[in-house]
């Protein structure tokens, strides 16, 4: 019989959504991460589950910001499942399936599933097959997902013998326990519909049941934002009859009392949710950088220190002869004391073989005619990168500063920024990952967001706003890097006030209210144009949510 989970004394509740997605499904979750925790925190809830579509871009924010309010993490992701082989071609279709881990082992699993789909099996969307789930499942909990799902798509297409088989096909793929069936309280006819089907096969098939809420967005108000969020991703109107939508505004995060209320015909569902949430614990190791080994060469006497004081020598004195060619008179003196004392913080900090690892693929790429750029950033402050031919530029001839790019006082991981030629770009990545083993070489995502503008002209096509008046519109928003919808649409004078009776707060407010006294006609326009007002609305609910992956 299900216990009562929706809150204790203190109004906390072992409740935990467990299928949630996070701005990193991108153009479709609407929930910012650094808001997620205190939200989920405020709502009473102590853990969380981030699901977001075939990645798991957000893990380590969602982890630190996790920790900062004392809410645990819960690692997830929405997978999608192949009919088939993963690599075929042939067939575009495939299934949502939600993956939690439970343990180290399933976070490992979790990460292996989501690189493969990437690597392997990316074909419109990162799928993966059940094959490939099977071999990594272990430490990893299933939820049969939302109407997407494969289970949800044969019930409703009146397959229920293929149903049951495939329910418990994925119930065999799983560790005993670990595969749910998931019931979602949005009060579509579909999912109304589903809902006492997939409860009728758990009980027939021994398959449990779990509450969850497939949640986008923050609150209820904001679910027409995030259609216009959707018709962004799908390159359509909001009065198009062929867009995704979803028929109602209940993916948001709901409170433990609303989620219960529901799931009073089905309190094994709920229960079920605090108990995979209390199943559930992975904590990460963040801070101290693992890097992979150099190898020294054979025949080398020194340690790792060693050497790169030997290599670093010698490349200053090629330096100095270079300069002296050029009909210079350097401060030899200067050099080699700039030197021993860069060396001194590198070794003290355990960064020797992370400079030798730098050293090598440049020269490696210099070797073989790969153009190299000079150096960009602090790293440029280096005379021992300087030595090493990692950078070009001397930086005693320009007083560039050391510290800036590596600092005793402030431990963090050097990063070197280095440009090769794009064409070649990719020998050098092959290079690197032959050396030092492709599970020690990662490449760095960057993430384009929804601004100011830019913004502004997304919104008005998919309301069908013509492009003259969406350029108008946008116009009147200023330019600069601090801009934002929000401050665009403040109104400058309660901060005015405020600096005056506190002239503290000059520094503090003014460059806001420089940005909305710039935005004065455009907040005139939205007041005498509700059209207007809302796309600016809209603009704003979704300002700064991730865009495109590159």
């Amino acid at each position: 019989m299900a216990t009562d989970m929706s809150g204790d004394a203190a109004g906390v509740s072992d409740f935990a959504h467990l299928h949630l997605h996070s701005q990193y499904s991108l153009l479709d979750g609407a929930i910012r991460t650094k808001d997620l925790c205190k939200v989920v925190r405020e709502r009473g809830m102590k853990s969380v589950a981030v699901t977001d579509h075939g990645n798991m871009f957000g893990a380590v924010q969602f982890y630190q910001e996790a920790k900062a309010q004392g809410v645990k993490p819960i690692f997830g992701c929405e997978a999608y499942v192949s009919d088939g082989d993963m690599e075929a071609r042939s067939d575009r279709k495939n299934y949502h399936l939600v993956l939690l881990a439970r343990n180290e082992v399933g976070y490992r699993n979790l990460q292996k599933l989501v690189s493969f789909g990437h690597i392997k099996g990316f074909y419109y969307n990162p799928r993966i097959d059940r094959k490939t789930l099977r071999e990594h499942s272990e430490g990893l909990i299933g939820l049969s997902a939302c109407l997407g799902g494969h289970i949800a798509r044969l019930v409703n297409a009146g397959d229920m013998d293929a149903a049951r088989q495939t329910v418990l096909e994925y119930k065999s793929i799983f560790e005993p326990g670990q595969y749910f069936l998931e019931l979602q309280p949005n009060g579509m006819e579909l999912q109304e519909r589903l809902n006492p089907i997939l409860a009728e096969l758990g009980r027939d098939l021994d398959v449990p049941l779990v509450a969850t809420n497939d949640c986008h967005y923050v609150n209820q108000d904001e679910a027409h934002a995030h259609e216009v969020l959707m018709c962004m991703g799908q390159g359509r109107t909001l009065d198009d009859p062929k867009r995704m939508r979803h028929e109602c505004d209940a993916f948001y995060i709901k409170r433990p009392d609303e989620m219960e209320a529901y799931f009073r015909r089905y309190p094994e569902a709920f229960a079920n949710s605090c108990e995979i949430a209390s199943r559930c614990n992975v904590e990460l190791h963040l801070g101290s950088p693992e890097l992979p080994d150099f190898q020294l060469p054979p025949g080398v006497e020194h340690d790792l220190p060693g050497y790169l004081r030997e290599v670093a020598a010698r490349g200053l004195d090629e330096r100095l002869a270079e300069i002296r060619a050029r009909g210079l008179r350097p401060d030899e003196d200067r050099y080699r004391e700039r030197l021993a004392y860069e060396l001194d913080i590198i070794i003290s900090m355990k960064f020797p073989g992370y400079f030798l690892i730098v050293w090598d693929f440049i020269r490696h790429a210099k070797v073989h005619g790969i153009p190299v750029g000079p150096g960009r950033g602090s790293g440029a402050g280096s005379l021992v990168a300087y030595a090493l031919r990692i950078t070009d530029l001397d930086p005693l001839l320009y007083n560039l500063l050391f510290e800036r790019f590596l600092n005793p006082e402030r431990v963090s991981m050097p990063d070197f920024d280095i440009d090769f030629c794009m064409d070649r770009r990719e020998e050098v990545i092959r290079y690197v990952t032959d050396r030092y083993g492709s599970d020690r070489v990662g490449q760095i995502a960057t993430f384009h967001s929804l601004k100011a503008r830019g913004l502004v002209r997304d919104v008005c096509r998919v309301k069908g706003v013509s492009v003259a008046e969406a350029n108008e519109i946008a116009k009147m928003v200023p330019e600069g890097p601090k801009v934002s919808l929000s401050l665009a649409m403040t109104d400058p004078e309660p901060l005015k006030k405020e600096i005056k009776k506190n002239p503290d707060l000059e520094g503090k407010y003014r460059e806001k209210i420089e940005i909305a006294e710039a935005s004065t006609k455009l907040r005139l326009r939205a007041e005498a144009d509700p059209k207007v007002a809302d796309v600016l609305k809209i603009g704003v609910a979704l300002e700064g949510l991730n865009r495109h992956a590159g």
